[in-house]
C-alpha cells in the first residue's frame, strides 16, 4: 500500500455552511440589536425636541435664586420677608405663571406684572414671559421673527425654616427651593429644581 492511501470509501467533498437554525438565531439577535438602536434614537430625538425648553427652565430657576440673594445682599429685602405669603413673607405659594418682576425686582411676588417683548408689546398668554426668536432667515429684528411664549412654564418658590440638631428653628437661616416646570405636546412634563440656603448675614 502506498503511503497516504486510505482504506474504505473515499470522503465526499463537503462544504460547511450555516444551518437554518443558525440563520434564524442570527436574525433574532440582529433584530434585538436594531430595535435597541431605534429605541435609543427615539430617546435622543425626544431630548433634542425639549433641549431649548430645558435650557430655559434651568435659566429661570437660577435667575430667581440669584434675585433673592441679590435682594438680601443689597438689603432691599429684609430677612423676615424671605418667606412664603402664608408664613408672613412676600413670595407666592404654589406654581405661578412666569411673569415679570414688579417694583420689588423679585419674581413670584404679589406685584409681578405682565411681560412685554423688546417691541413693547404685551406677551401672549396673559403676559407670561416670552422671547422673540429669529425666523427662517436667521436674523433677529426682521419681519419673520417668531414670538415664543413661556405660558407653558410655571415657577414655584418654596421657603422653609431650617431645624437645628436640638429641634429648635434656626432663626438665622432658611432653605429655598425653586422649581420651574413645563409641558410640551407629545412629551412628559419636565421640571428643574435648585435648592439653597440663605442666611441673615452676607
Amino acid at each position: 500500500m502506498k503511503p497516504n492511501q486510505f482504506k474504505g470509501t473515499p470522503q465526499k467533498n463537503r462544504e460547511d455552511g450555516f444551518t437554518l437554525i443558525e440563520v434564524m438565531i442570527a436574525i433574532v439577535v440582529m433584530s434585538v440589536g436594531i430595535l435597541s438602536l431605534v429605541a435609543v434614537f427615539g430617546v435622543a430625538i425626544a431630548h433634542t425636541q425639549s433641549a431649548e425648553e430645558d435650557l430655559i427652565a434651568r435659566q429661570k430657576v437660577l435667575e430667581a435664586m440669584e434675585s433673592i440673594y441679590t435682594a438680601r445682599n443689597s438689603q432691599q429685602l429684609p430677612f423676615s420677608s424671605v418667606a412664603n405669603v402664608a408664613d408672613g413673607g412676600i413670595f407666592q405659594s404654589g406654581a405661578q405663571t412666569l411673569k415679570c418682576a414688579g417694583a420689588d425686582g423679585l419674581v413670584n411676588t404679589q406685584d409681578d406684572a405682565p411681560c412685554t417683548n423688546q417691541y413693547s408689546q404685551v406677551c401672549p398668554d396673559g403676559g407670561a414671559e416670552c422671547m422673540v426668536l429669529p425666523g427662517n432667515d436667521g436674523i433677529l429684528g426682521t419681519a419673520d421673527d417668531v414670538t415664543m411664549s413661556l405660558g407653558n412654564f410655571t415657577r414655584t418658590v418654596a421657603i422653609t425654616t431650617v431645624q437645628l440638631p436640638n429641634g429648635n428653628t434656626n432663626q438665622d437661616m432658611k432653605a429655598i427651593s425653586i422649581t420651574v416646570s413645563y409641558t410640551k405636546a407629545g412629551l412628559p412634563a419636565r421640571s428643574f429644581t435648585a435648592n439653597g440656603l440663605i442666611s441673615r448675614y452676607h
